[in-house]
């Protein structure tokens, strides 16, 4: 197994990315070890293939999307540190951490965790969700529960509470809006990457 301190040492730029996303020496070896892990062809980078291999997102309704939000538009892989940087969405928020004595926005603030949330739903990277993006995001959920006309309908509400500007569409500030009484840091957070 080795000692900490020479784990971390095979770890590329692995105090960058403490310093950067706020995980423990600990949760750094542990990412590393799973994509290791996911790895297959030890190529040092992650395929969206590699990833729906996980049992949670393999059952998840929308897996395929959060599959997607791992990668670049048009990047086919994934490296070790862009994983870290998607995962740290997942940390428990840090109130107020600077980093490097500037106080900036960590992805795993609630800013940064709506805006990861935002882009599963808005699939063409336009800044808006429409109304044919949420229905397809409504349907990928509830699948068969819930009949077209009523996905339809749930889509239709959504879309009118949430639309301020009325432009047929929910743009990031109307999608913060309308979950302003939802507490998205324990929605999206993953406890035991610590």
């Amino acid at each position: 197994m080795g000692s900490t301190k020479s784990r971390m040492n095979r770890i590329p730029n692995a105090q960058e990315l403490m310093q950067e996303t706020g995980f423990s020496t600990a949760a750094i070896i542990r990412l590393h070890e799973r994509f290791e892990f996911l790895d297959k062809d030890q190529s040092g980078q992650l395929r969206p293939e590699d990833l729906s291999t996980l049992p949670k997102l393999d059952f998840n309704p929308i897996g395929d999307r959060i599959i997607s939000a791992f990668f670049s538009p048009g990047k086919e892989t994934l490296d070790f540190a862009s994983f870290v940087r998607i995962l740290a969405h997942f940390r428990p928020t840090d109130k107020n951490r600077a980093r490097g004595g500037v106080l900036q926005v960590p992805a795993n603030s609630s800013t940064g965790k709506l805006k990861f949330a935002f882009q599963l739903y808005d699939q063409d990277g336009d800044g808006k969700i429409s109304r044919a993006e949420l229905f397809q995001a409504l349907r990928a959920m509830l699948g068969l529960r819930v009949t077209e006309e009523q996905l339809e309908s749930i889509a239709e509400r959504a879309i009118q509470e949430a639309d301020l500007d009325r432009d047929d569409a929910i743009s990031f500030d109307e999608f913060r809006k309308s979950l302003e009484k939802v507490d998205i840091d324990h929605k999206m957070s993953i406890r035991f990457l610590r």
